[in-house]
């Protein structure tokens, strides 16, 4: 199976606080594959790396076989589609003038009418038509991120970076946000997301990628990524592990 992002030897410091140290995987094409890991272990920083956003210290990335640091950020955004954990905006715009931005890397300077219908069809695709109208700073924190969702869809890359995208939306809506990205997946498209709740990840996700104490944690052989040993090692917490739908629900142990 071909990779859409290899990532080879990366390390990357805040100043002198190392965060990551000679990470090196590669992430499946036209797969959902999620990062896991505490708080503060470097989930969010190194999805930033893979989108080009940050330089690293040492080592490369690569994106469907070029080097993302060799890349202008025109030709990066029409492979790369990133979704930030929060969204500030102090302009009016509508929902449908947010959406439409996500065509920039495809347009010169002016939207045409193939712009315009792009952007239709990710709203649509995402379910948010009754927004089309509404102004992006009078929307919810779960109804932005919804928006910033179809503005990623009508950008139309071919592999969509989501950092925390979740995080801002109820138990009914991050089930839809993740069936969603499932059906990204029917488009060919790959995606790479940083989820904190492993529950949604072991029920949405193909491939999980855990980090902690600076480096990628490998299960051991015979090992699966929702067995409470391994979780118990990632997080630091006692944990089990109910089986559900061939993998497993995690909830904490009683004290």
């Amino acid at each position: 199976m071909s990779a859409a992002i290899e990532i080879r030897d990366l390390a990357f410091s805040y100043g002198r606080r190392a965060v990551l140290e000679n990470i090196s995987l590669d992430i499946p094409e036209k797969q959902f594959t999620v990062l896991l890991g505490k708080n503060g272990s470097g989930k969010s920083t190194l999805l930033r790396l893979a989108a080009g956003l940050l330089t690293p210290d040492a080592g490369r990335v690569s994106v469907l076989g070029q080097d993302i640091a060799a890349m202008s950020l025109a030709g990066r955004a029409r492979l790369l589609g990133f979704l930030a954990q929060s969204h500030t905006s102090v302009f009016p715009f509508t929902v449908e003038d947010v959406v439409l931005t996500g065509r920039a890397a495809h347009v010169a300077f002016v939207p045409k009418a193939e712009d315009r219908e792009k952007a239709e069809r990710a709203i649509d695709a995402i379910g948010i038509g009754r927004l089309r109208g509404r102004a992006f700073t009078e929307l919810s924190g779960g109804e932005q991120q919804l928006v910033m969702i179809a503005r990623v869809l009508a950008q139309e890359p071919r592999v969509i970076l989501l950092d925390e995208p979740t995080s801002s939306l109820d138990i009914f809506n991050q089930a839809r946000l993740l069936k969603l990205v499932r059906e990204f997946l029917d488009l060919g498209l790959t995606v790479l997301a940083v989820l904190h709740d492993p529950n949604m990840a072991f029920l949405y996700g193909d491939n999980f990628v855990f980090l902690k104490d600076r480096r990628v944690f490998l299960p051991s052989p015979g090992e699966n990524p929702w067995d409470e040993s391994v979780l118990e090692r990632v997080y630091d917490a006692r944990l089990q592990a109910i089986p559900h739908r061939g993998r497993a629900l995690i909830v904490p142990k009683e004290q």
